[in-house]
């Protein structure tokens, strides 16, 4: 998953929405119902349920159906893929960053 580029777009697109965001926050805390995921929600709790399907899709997000609770929990590997992508680029900006503050030091020192 780390290298897949269909698979970071999914997880980029569903993290893209405030509402869904909300929902990983909050199940960042530990699994929850889906009306547990819907109460500070100002939407429908089917509106709910068709964010938690682009959560599950993009992976971020698994759900688990016992009787009629259905149980939503983090997908700690999939933010984990996310990251592992953002820390990547961050590196190589801080390293470019960083040879041009060196050459701005030296051509300072030169003039």
């Amino acid at each position: 998953m780390l290298h897949d580029p269909a698979q970071l777009d999914l997880m980029f697109q569903a993290l893209a929405d405030p509402a869904r965001r909300s929902m990983v926050e909050r199940l960042s805390r530990g699994p929850a119902s889906v009306s547990q995921l819907a109460e500070p929600l100002a939407m429908s709790l089917s509106a709910v349920v068709q964010h938690l399907n682009v959560l599950e899709a993009s992976g971020l997000v698994r759900t688990e159906k016992l009787g009629r609770v259905r149980t939503c929990q983090i997908e700690p590997q999939a933010l984990r893929a996310a990251e592992h992508w953002i820390n990547e680029r961050r590196l190589a900006w801080e390293g470019r960053l960083d040879r041009l503050g060196d050459f701005l030091a030296e051509t300072k020192d030169e003039t």
